[in-house]
């Protein structure tokens, strides 16, 4: 099993970005799918999560409004559409998933599985 997260990069403040986790090994359709991210010195955050079954969405106060999740199931791929980037939106993201839902989805040792992570960075 395997998630392979893509799409980061260098932008700069107000600019957007899409990321991707790909899921493999298995069919991801019912997971609930996650994303967070690790600024520099700080502990890993909860950014965003999707429901398998009902394809219900939960963000952080941070991005909400700006970020927004989905995932398209024919292909096991979750996204992360981010507008408005901010300086403090800097981190590295990662997705994660667990195979069913659970009320405290925002804890980070709830999850299984993990992508490798990639650099979002943005610039004033």
């Amino acid at each position: 099993v395997q998630l392979q997260a893509s799409g980061g990069g260098l932008v700069q403040a107000g600019d957007s970005l899409r990321l991707s986790c790909a899921a493999s090994g298995r069919t991801f359709g019912t997971y609930l799918m996650a994303w967070f991210r690790q600024a520099p010195g700080k502990d890993r955050a909860f950014v965003a999560a999707i429901r398998g079954s009902t394809s219900a969405t939960y963000y952080a106060d941070s991005v909400k409004g700006r970020f927004t999740v989905s995932r398209d199931k024919a292909k096991n791929t979750v996204y992360l559409q981010m507008n408005t980037l901010k300086p403090e939106d800097t981190a590295v993201y990662y997705c994660a998933a667990r195979p069913t839902f659970i009320v405290i989805y925002r804890d980070v040792q709830n999850y299984d599985y993990w992508g490798q992570g990639t650099q979002v960075t943005v610039s004033s």
